[in-house]
């Protein structure tokens, strides 16, 4: 089992930036594909970037070109950066592992203001 830890979230304006970070413990991060997902008040978690081993990479279409995922195999830590933040970024955004099935960060929010 894998123990994930978000950290990053907080207050921002309008077309500002954030980078989350996502620390995972185990010597098996390389091969996990990860992702990160997104939990507005009154709505669905939903799937904002995902990376995999070889490091290809897809995003949901309302953050691409603003949102970037990447990972460091070494620090065993996946990143989002965030720029261009709109107020419809505002939730909580969840780190998630893909080992067959997911795991989860305890989330961090993220709350952009206008």
């Amino acid at each position: 089992q894998v123990q994930l830890v978000e950290s990053g979230g907080g207050l921002v304006q309008a077309g500002g930036s954030l980078r989350l970070s996502c620390a995972a413990s185990g010597s098996m991060f390389s091969i996990y594909a990860m992702g990160w997902y997104r939990q507005a008040p009154g709505k669905e978690r939903e799937l904002v970037a995902r990376i995999n081993s070889g490091g290809s990479t897809n995003y949901a279409d309302s953050v691409k070109g603003r949102f970037t995922i990447s990972r460091d195999n070494a620090k065993n830590t996946v990143y989002l950066q965030m720029n261009s933040l709109k107020p419809e970024d505002t939730a909580v955004y969840y780190c998630a592992a893909d080992i067959m099935q997911l795991y989860w960060g305890q989330g961090t929010q993220v709350i952009v203001s206008s």
